[in-house]
């Protein structure tokens, strides 16, 4: 049951990090591109869509992580679980502190309703999720590292 555990905590937590590197790498920087401020609107729907499921995918990162590192507590590679799982944790701060704030009122967005500053808005957000996406990547290493030495 443990090894189904980690694996499965492992898939998940790793499918969140690509999804989350691929906005951070390329979808944002896409729609950055386009012209006539063209990806405004998909930031928009993406803030909603993205808004309403990350939440899940984050807290049940970390529940996967907080269950795996109290029943390995002890075990070798335990450490590498319970620092990925806080790191995970700190992700989740980062999110209702830093990144939701600005999701939020982005979510609200459209073309007739956008701040001046909405340029300035989604470059603050992005920077806050580049950091994120390397605390993910930190924590998805520490858990395939877990996953490894427990094989």
């Amino acid at each position: 049951m443990r090894d189904v555990l980690a694996v499965v905590t492992v898939v998940v937590v790793g499918v969140m990090v690509g999804v989350e590197f691929a906005v951070a790498a390329f979808v944002n920087p896409i729609l950055d591109r386009l012209p006539n401020d063209g990806g405004l609107d998909a930031r928009s729907d993406g803030a909603r869509v993205l808004g309403r499921v990350m939440p899940f995918w984050y807290i049940g990162s970390v529940v996967l992580g907080a269950v795996w590192a109290a029943v390995t507590w002890g075990d070798a590679g335990a450490s590498f679980v319970t620092a990925g799982a806080l790191l995970l944790v700190l992700s989740v701060v980062m999110s209702i502190l830093l990144l939701v704030p600005i999701n939020s009122r982005v979510a609200t967005w459209s073309r007739e309703g956008v701040p001046a500053d909405w340029k300035q808005q989604v470059g603050r957000w992005d920077r806050f999720h580049c950091v994120r996406v390397g605390v993910i990547v930190l924590a998805f290493t520490l858990l395939a590292v877990a996953l490894v030495r427990a094989g």
